[in-house]
């Protein structure tokens, strides 16, 4: 059994309050939890928030929710938080972004289909990079990968250097990979994730991935054609909206 867990924060520093955005009819948190809902392979969506306002709104448009503690240091800590209270037997989570309205319910099934094996202890998304100010975007997450399509590492610099050849001609002499940040963790991997300390690589790339990579996990990647299409800002809403409109 698979278990969709969406974590939502009140507090943002660039957006503070956003799950609660009002966009064309709907808040932001209850078209995230809609998509979800609509997913094949989910057998369960709740939202994991610390925030009374938050949880209030998700229970009255029947949504289900479980209240976490406040001082998580991430989404999946708050996503083990969640696990931890639902009391049901799933195998897996899929920690799905509280600020992606429009994310495709197959974009979902997508990453739950490698798990039905059992033996993926985490999963994620990739997508191709094929355009140099992509693969030179320093906010965009290259992802270097075994024959096996599991990381062996990811940043923000573009890795593997190809010798020889211009940076602008890099994308056409190798396949890059850039990360797409939907999670899918084995309930037993994410009980010990918990436990793991912040680690050195982690620190200096600022991304939680590498903590797992040096304790020793393997991360599948899974190809995506879907892109994500997050809200940060105010600014972003009217991106967004655009975007889906020409899509």
């Amino acid at each position: 059994m698979i278990i969709g867990i969406i974590p939502a924060r009140y507090a943002s520093t660039r957006f503070p309050g956003k799950p609660l955005i009002d966009i064309e009819g709907k808040s932001m948190i209850q078209r995230v939890y809609e998509q979800a809902a609509k997913a094949t392979f989910l057998d369960q969506v709740v939202v994991a928030t610390d925030d009374v306002r938050i949880a209030s709104h998700v229970r009255s448009f029947k949504g289900n929710v479980v209240m976490t503690a406040p001082d998580h240091q991430s989404g999946t800590d708050r996503c083990g938080d969640a696990l931890q209270q639902t009391g049901g037997s799933y195998d897996y989570v899929i920690n799905i972004q509280g600020d992606e309205p429009f994310i495709q319910p197959a974009q979902i099934d997508e990453l739950a289909a490698v798990l039905k094996d059992g033996h993926v202890e985490l999963a994620t998304q990739m997508i191709p990079v094929d355009n140099h100010s992509v693969l030179f975007d320093q906010g965009e997450v290259k992802i270097v990968l075994n024959d096996q399509q599991e990381a062996l590492y990811f940043s923000r610099m573009v890795i593997p250097y190809i010798k020889g050849y211009p940076e602008a001609e890099w994308h056409q002499h190798h396949q890059y990979y850039r990360h797409v940040g939907m999670y899918a963790y084995r309930s037993d991997v994410l009980e010990k994730l918990a436990s793991l300390p912040v680690s050195s690589l982690e620190k200096a790339e600022s991304l939680e991935q590498l903590r797992w990579l040096e304790a020793g996990f393997k991360i599948k990647c899974v190809p995506t054609t879907f892109d994500s299409h997050c809200i940060d800002t105010p600014e972003d809403v009217q991106k967004v909206l655009e975007l889906m409109k020409h899509r």
